[in-house]
């Protein structure tokens, strides 16, 4: 990566793993999410870049049986099935020292992949650094929310708020600590799960903070002290972006950001030459206009493995 020689945490290569359901969501569609960043060329962008990409084709779970919640959770065995083979398909890759990109699916699935990474930083001494890229939160718990959908609940879940069958996958509880995740674009949050999300300590730059300060200076401190021995995983949920660029979302809220503020973060996490591992959700082709917000996405994963339009010589950072 550009800007630091001694980062390497691309030696290995790069896999997809596609994970088709939406079992976590409200409505529909997420499922189909795998195959459109494929047609939109999401293999060949990142190859491009002398990279190995190897396709690890989509893991195979159970089938959404469309259920209300029970106990305040709706699908909760099929959620747990599917975290669990994301969370081994993800560590696999990890330990054979490639890049995972998991491509999503509902976000609820980031349960399983930052649990496998968290379990990889621990078993390898490393520090994470996990930057969350939403609208939401996903801070709920079942007696916050009445749907019950667990796409709103894996950053708590991840933090040792949840069922205690998706709390454990990794072996480790919490997974995560709230000090190792920074939240950016966040634009709706419930009353309650924002006192959660105080109380809890987690850093959020959300969008009223974005528009007062500037993209760059929140992902300044998003990425403050990652240095060579953090292990830097982003979770990017599609409708962090505007609507009006993005609209292949199931969870649309106005007010993102544009193009050329998601082009930054991007940059300046390729800047770093610490990113080794992603996650690609909530594309929901059933809303996209002739696959745009697909080639958005796309578009976005090779600035973020280092395309780039700066012209000007860069400064190595310490």
């Amino acid at each position: 990566m550009r800007n630091l020689p001694d980062a390497k945490p691309l030696a290995g290569g790069v896999s997809l793993i596609g994970v088709p359901t939406d079992i976590g969501a409200g409505t529909l569609g997420a499922r189909m999410g795998p195959e459109a960043l494929r047609v939109a060329g999401i293999a060949q962008a990142i190859a491009q870049f002398g990279l190995d990409v190897r396709d690890c084709g989509n893991l195979a779970g159970p089938a959404n049986p469309w259920q209300t919640a029970v106990e305040g959770f709706r699908h909760l065995p099929e959620v747990v099935q599917w975290n669990q083979l994301v969370h081994d398909a993800v560590h696999a890759e990890l330990q054979e020292g490639r890049l995972p990109i998991m491509l999503g699916g509902d976000h609820c699935l980031a349960i399983g992949s930052i649990s496998a990474v968290a379990r990889h930083c621990r078993e390898n001494g490393k520090k994470l650094r996990v930057l969350w890229f939403d609208a939401h939160a996903d801070f709920n718990t079942a007696t916050l929310t009445p749907s019950g959908n667990i796409h709103g609940m894996p950053v708590a879940c991840l933090c040792g708020h949840g069922p205690q069958a998706l709390i454990e996958i990794g072996g480790h509880v919490p997974a995560l600590r709230p000090k190792e995740i920074r939240q950016i674009g966040i634009r709706s949050v419930d009353e309650g799960e924002k006192r959660l999300v105080h109380d809890i300590g987690i850093e959020v730059f959300d969008m009223r903070y974005i528009d007062e300060m500037g993209m760059r200076h929140g992902m300044e401190l998003a990425l403050a002290l990652v240095d060579a021995n953090t292990h830097l995983h982003v979770s990017l949920d599609v409708d962090f972006l505007d609507p009006a660029i993005a609209p292949g979302v199931g969870t649309t809220v106005r007010g993102g950001p544009t193009y050329r503020e998601a082009q930054l973060c991007m940059e300046m996490i390729a800047d770093t030459g610490r990113l080794a591992s992603l996650d690609l959700v909530e594309l929901n082709p059933a809303f996209d206009v002739r696959n745009q917000t697909a080639e958005l996405a796309v578009d976005l994963i090779e600035s973020l493995f280092g395309k780039s339009t700066l012209m000007r010589q860069s400064t190595p950072r310490a």
